[in-house]
């Protein structure tokens, strides 16, 4: 039987779906893991439940209250013990079984969420134990987020790890866009304490999850955790000057651009104070976007060019928002930065989970965990004070030239970031090698 002509009318319409499976998300992860399917289920589950509680404990000390700094000081309490036990945590995952401090760290989320429960349902609730939740669910998250991404590259086959990053992120947007919405409305017709039992309920069903993964003892070269142990995490984070580089770049997209503290001000100087909820959602969903059309990302391999290009064209999204005086522009600016700020972190975690040795993984995601997170914080102090000095668009767009400067300086200084290439990396050749022999050894 001939092939058929590529030029005939027939074969035409062939590479369509080939195109159309190369945007969609590599589900290649999922499909060799079940490890990995448990944890994004169980990700999943208990991320839509703790965006519940993240809408619902605001609205709570709102209502008792009626302080906006009472409000604003839930992020300060869970600031401090963040950075904190991110630090050890990270020592901890690499000096202890992983999948244990999964399983108990999430055991201590729903105790936690039971506290707010019984609160809630008291004839008077309290303040204080909204902000002791608080300061301790972030303690936990510090502890259990290294211990999750340093078990990742150990249930994910070394090529799969891009696309295992993709998927991770499309988990995360899911409960981003869909979270807030529906713990609107729960919090507004069900009421608090509907919304605290059912992320309960999340955490039931992840520790029932978490239950069935498999044992991830602690390497034999892994430290025992200690000061000394965090300071040579630290070392070695240092001396890798290309994962300092994607430190830094977040550090400084978040620190000069991220607008989330105000989109409310905004929201009212463009007269559409409807748009708020939308322009919370606008940055999750196009993260989701990218998410949903990621295949693509398991083949570049210049990792550290994309995230520096995608921490400009972020900054230049804020830009555009903070210029234009369209509320409709405004959001697509802001869907557009959600877009590029997910390239940026699907590249990072590549870049993290390729070359970053495993007894020292820990660790490392304990630094990862802050890069991450104290910018968005530490970026809406500066959103809000710069709002003050020149007003609300001037802090949007002001902040946007300021992450494109910052983000070109920092290329300028670290070239091993824009250089570096997974196919020639020495840590990351090393680092598939050790991945076959172990493979080979099974």
């Amino acid at each position: 039987m001939t092939e058929p002509d590529c030029d005939t009318p027939e074969s035409a319409p062939g590479p369509a779906p080939s195109r159309l499976r190369a945007l969609l998300p590599d589900l290649a992860p999922w499909r060799t893991s079940a490890d990995f399917r448990r944890l994004w289920v169980a990700g999943l589950v208990t991320n839509f439940g703790s965006f519940l509680t993240f809408v619902a404990l605001p609205v709570q000390m709102k209502d008792l209250t009626g302080s906006v700094v009472a409000v604003g000081a839930i992020g300060a309490v869970e600031l401090v013990p963040l950075i904190v036990f991110g630090l050890y945590g990270g020592a901890l995952a690499d000096a202890l079984d992983k999948r244990k401090l999964i399983l108990w760290t999430e055991v201590g989320q729903g105790l936690l969420s039971a506290v707010l429960l019984v609160n809630a349902l008291l004839p008077d609730p309290l303040v204080w134990p909204l902000y002791a939740v608080a300061a301790l669910s972030s303690s936990l998250v510090a502890v259990q987020r290294p211990a999750l991404d340093a078990l990742t590259p150990r249930i994910v086959r070394h090529e799969h790890l891009p696309a295992a990053a993709a998927l991770n992120s499309l988990r995360w947007t899911v409960g981003g866009v869909a979270g807030p919405a529906v713990a609107g409305l729960v919090v507004a017709y069900a009421g608090l304490g509907w919304a605290y039992a059912a992320d309960l309920a999340t955490f039931v069903v992840s520790v029932a999850l978490a239950v069935g993964l498999a044992s991830s003892p602690a390497s034999h070269e892994a430290a025992k955790p200690s000061l000394r142990s965090i300071l040579e995490g630290a070392q070695y984070a240092w001396s890798r000057k290309e994962l300092l580089g994607t430190y830094a770049i977040d550090l400084a997209a978040m620190f000069f651009a991220f607008p989330l503290a105000v989109l409310p001000f905004l929201a009212d100087e463009l007269d559409a104070e409807w748009s708020l909820g939308l322009m919370y959602a606008a940055l999750p969903a196009g993260a989701l976007l990218v998410s949903l059309t990621s295949g693509w990302a398991s083949r570049v391999h210049r990792h550290g060019r994309m995230v520096v290009l995608a921490a400009v064209f972020w900054g230049l999204a804020m830009v555009a928002a903070g210029a234009v005086h369209d509320v409709w522009l405004v959001l697509l600016c802001l869907t557009l930065g959600g877009c590029f700020d997910m390239v940026s972190g699907i590249f990072r975690a590549a870049m993290w989970n390729q070359t970053i040795p495993d007894e020292l993984r820990g660790r490392l995601a304990g630094i990862e965990l802050l890069s991450y997170s104290v910018g968005p914080q530490l970026g809406q102090v500066r959103a809000g004070g710069m709002a003050a000095w020149i007003g609300v668009r001037g802090s949007v767009w002001a902040g946007g030239l300021l992450c494109v400067a910052a983000v070109g300086a920092l290329a300028l200084c670290l070239p091993k970031l824009m250089t570096y290439d997974v196919r020639t990396n020495e840590h990351a050749v090393r680092m598939k090698e050790a991945r076959g022999k172990v493979s080979a050894g099974s």
